[in-house]
């Protein structure tokens, strides 16, 4: 029988890395300690709230980091992200390389908003160049939550255990009613194959409802994809806020590029 290894050490060094903090995923620490995580957590959705409260209504792209500019599924983010800004809408990423790049490039070339919520991480990464703003956190739980609260909808590529995770708690929150009327589509029919052939032996096996399924698209087909969206969403209403001046607030509507570029990158 094959073994996964399970080295306690490396799963803790990790947990560190990927938290960002360093020591609160091993365990009990000093109140003192974990009373100032809390606080740098709070802060860190205090960030997420201000940078991004007026980006407008956003469909988020999830994909692999490690895609490069010749590979196919970088080709066919860059037209997503050309396709959403097509649509007045955002596009958000989590602001790395690969098809986070790709769909920023598409939605900037456009003319269109483009965001990154960048993560913190002790060898990657650093935003890409087709963000007009951006916002880096230090943990990924807060990073998910900004990405899922601002967004519409979801546009997910070929990637690897992240883009998975941004998959299936999605999906969780869809299945629980967390979240409803909420569309994912994903792209790279090819690659997510025997991932759809898992989940229709959940279906056969009812650990998940086939009616839990209704709000996926697989598609490989962009115009295909934005028009699914689109209907999908018709029915949200989407606040516009205004900016406060005392709290030292600007709307931001993406039509000057290097304008936004300048005032979001701080």
């Amino acid at each position: 029988m094959s073994r996964i290894n399970t080295n306690a050490s490396g799963l803790t060094d990790h947990a560190n890395a990927a938290s960002g903090s360093g020591d609160h995923l091993d365990g009990p620490q000093s109140r003192w300690s974990e009373f100032w995580f809390a606080v740098r957590v709070f802060f860190q959705f205090l960030k997420g709230f201000r940078q991004l409260h007026f980006s407008g209504p956003c469909i988020t792209v999830f994909g692999s980091a490690r895609f490069k500019e010749d590979h196919p599924y970088y080709a066919l983010a860059r037209e997503m992200g050309r396709m959403i800004a097509s649509r007045g809408l955002t596009t958000m990423t989590g602001g790395g390389p690969g098809i986070m790049e790709a769909a920023n490039r598409g939605a900037f070339e456009k003319g269109g908003r483009s965001i990154g919520c960048n993560i913190q991480l002790p060898h990657e990464q650093a935003p890409n160049p087709y963000t007009q703003r951006w916002v880096t956190f230090r943990h990924f739980f807060v990073r998910k939550y900004m990405m899922l609260k601002y967004s519409y909808g979801f546009v997910v590529f070929p990637g690897g255990f992240g883009t998975m995770d941004e998959l299936f708690e999605t999906a969780t929150l869809i299945q629980t009613g967390v979240i409803s009327d909420f569309p994912v589509v994903i792209m790279g029919q090819d690659f997510y194959a025997p991932l759809l052939h898992f989940l229709e032996r959940m279906v056969e096996e009812k650990t998940i409802h086939a009616s839990n399924l209704s709000k996926f698209l697989v598609t490989d087909d962009p115009l295909e994809a934005i028009t699914f969206l689109e209907e999908a969403i018709q029915a949200h209403s989407w606040l516009v806020p205004r900016p406060r001046w005392w709290l030292l607030e600007r709307s931001w509507n993406g039509s000057d590029p290097a304008q936004a570029q300048r005032n979001g990158h701080q």
